[in-house]
């Protein structure tokens, strides 16, 4: 299976903090996101080189790689999955992991909306 090939490609990297969300019913443009972490854009770039090449062994060519210059914030698209390796900096001012739980009741409470608590 293409997922754990990726999972995988991330362990061997070291990749830190990896996150998979499903964002079926979501979004057409995937079945699911994984986000994951380097320590500097040299780590970030290995990362996703490795996701590629573990894929193309699982005989599937990425639909595209984006950001390979910077390295600040690799995307590899793979069609159902779609990989994030960013640096933390990134990834913390990006948010894609609130943008794609929004509503899933994944929020902490002191982030809930006021009206929110004062319904619970």
């Amino acid at each position: 299976m293409l997922r754990n090939r990726v999972v995988a490609a991330l362990e061997d990297l070291k990749a830190k903090d990896v996150v998979e969300i499903d964002v079926r019913g979501k979004t057409s443009i995937a079945d699911l996101l994984i986000i994951a972490s380097g320590t500097s854009s040299r780590h970030v770039k290995s990362i996703a080189d490795e996701v590629v090449k573990f894929a193309k062994q699982a005989g599937v060519l990425p639909l595209g790689v984006e950001g390979q210059d910077e390295a600040e914030w690799v995307l590899v698209d793979l069609g159902d999955i779609i990989i994030h390796v960013m640096l933390p900096r990134i990834r913390e001012f990006y948010g894609l992991e609130r943008l794609w739980t929004v509503g899933d009741g994944l929020e902490d409470d002191d982030e809930a909306p006021e009206a929110q608590r004062q319904a619970d």
